[in-house]
């Protein structure tokens, strides 16, 4: 597992290239209106690692997960965020990597804003992702509910294409306290 933890004065996420400690707008291409996120102009604590496209690196998804809203004092987000990300996983490990033998490795990021977290997980493959609808036989299908998930869990999610290649998906959630 390759872990790298950055202070905030260092954090970068793909943006507009101005350097570390900005970000530009994300490219994102929400799956329902099309509105791009709400740029963040300020630095922020991030964290990344690369799994194995196999189990063991779906499991250091789970524990990575935890681990840094551990750190980042937000276990009560914990739960949704893990469900999240391994969905996030593993579809890139079961739709992208398979079809990409020469990048067996996918990446997953987290980065505090204020009152959300932004998960991504970026793969070699350069297809959108496809949220299958509701209903009819899908629902008794064993695959396919993985991005409805992400969806009902998360306040945004989508994706935009990574350079050189391949893609990122993102979701955000709240880290505010229920109410």
């Amino acid at each position: 597992m390759h872990l790298t933890l950055r202070p905030p004065a260092t954090a970068v996420l793909p943006g507009d290239g101005r350097g570390a400690g900005s970000f530009g707008p994300l490219p994102a291409m929400p799956h329902e209106d099309g509105t791009p996120l709400p740029t963040v102009l300020t630095a922020a604590p991030y964290a990344t690692v690369s799994i194995a496209c196999s189990r063991e690196g779906l499991a250091r998804a789970r524990s990575f997960t935890r681990d840094t809203l551990g750190d980042w004092s937000l276990r009560r987000c914990s739960d949704d965020a893990t469900l999240v990300m391994t969905e996030l996983a593993a579809n890139a490990v079961t739709h992208a990597a398979s079809r990409c033998p020469g990048e067996p490795d996918v990446r997953l990021g987290f980065r505090l804003e204020p009152a959300h977290l932004l998960l991504t997980v970026t793969d070699p493959d350069d297809r959108p992702p496809v949220r299958r609808p509701p209903g009819g036989d899908a629902e008794l299908e064993e695959h396919g509910r993985g991005l409805r998930i992400v969806d009902a869990l998360s306040e945004a999610w989508g994706w935009f294409p990574a350079v050189p290649a391949g893609k990122t998906v993102w979701a955000r959630l709240s880290t505010r306290p229920p109410t």
